[in-house]
């Protein structure tokens, strides 16, 4: 009987411990996983998650050292799980060969979808235009002409002396760069 006392004693030491932690670092924790995970119903399940896992890993007989440190450590790798187990979506393929077709519309997010949308928009955005820098002179001003300016193949043609086609083949070969260099971002949208 006197053992039973001792056990019930300790597991009400430690689930009081556990209950404390808890309380100290959930702020701090659901923050952590909101600014890296958009949605707040999964960022809860996350956040359950660790805990969850915090509380099975109190109970082992080695101890944690640095409870704050292992619980965002835990967070982590949930948030990184996550991220692999969702399917991933490749950017937009190229429109065909057709003059009018506009890859950016079709990667870009709309402006008017959200506040989650807009930030989105304008990380993608900023990307491009880094990823633009990286191109050669002649991919890069095709792909600007035709897809931020709006101008035909046909105009750019007669504009440049060049065939509609060569300025085809550029536009072709900025828009594969820009899907590999672009990719990573799209992903951590969930677009």
């Amino acid at each position: 009987m006197d053992t039973t006392l001792t056990a019930n004693a300790l597991m009400a030491e430690q689930d009081k411990r556990i209950t404390e932690t808890i309380s100290q670092e959930r702020g701090r924790l659901r923050n952590f996983i909101r600014r890296r995970v958009p949605d707040a119903n999964e960022a809860e399940d996350i956040l359950q998650d660790v805990f969850f896992e915090y509380v099975e890993a109190y109970r082992l007989p080695e101890p944690i050292e640095q409870v704050g440190a292992w619980l965002f450590r835990v967070a982590r790798n949930r948030i990184i799980d996550r991220f692999r187990k969702k399917r991933e979506v490749a950017l937009p393929e190229m429109p065909g060969e057709e003059e009018d077709g506009h890859w950016l519309e079709e990667v870009l997010p709309s402006a008017d979808a959200g506040p989650e949308a807009a930030y989105a928009r304008s990380v993608l955005l900023e990307e491009l235009y880094a990823a633009l820098e990286e191109l050669p002179r002649e991919q890069r001003d095709v792909f600007i002409a035709h897809e931020l300016d709006g101008r035909s193949f046909k105009e750019l043609a007669a504009e440049k002396n060049v065939a509609v086609n060569t300025l085809l083949a550029r536009k072709r070969y900025a828009v594969l760069h820009l899907r590999v260099r672009l990719q990573t971002i799209y992903d951590e949208f969930d677009l």
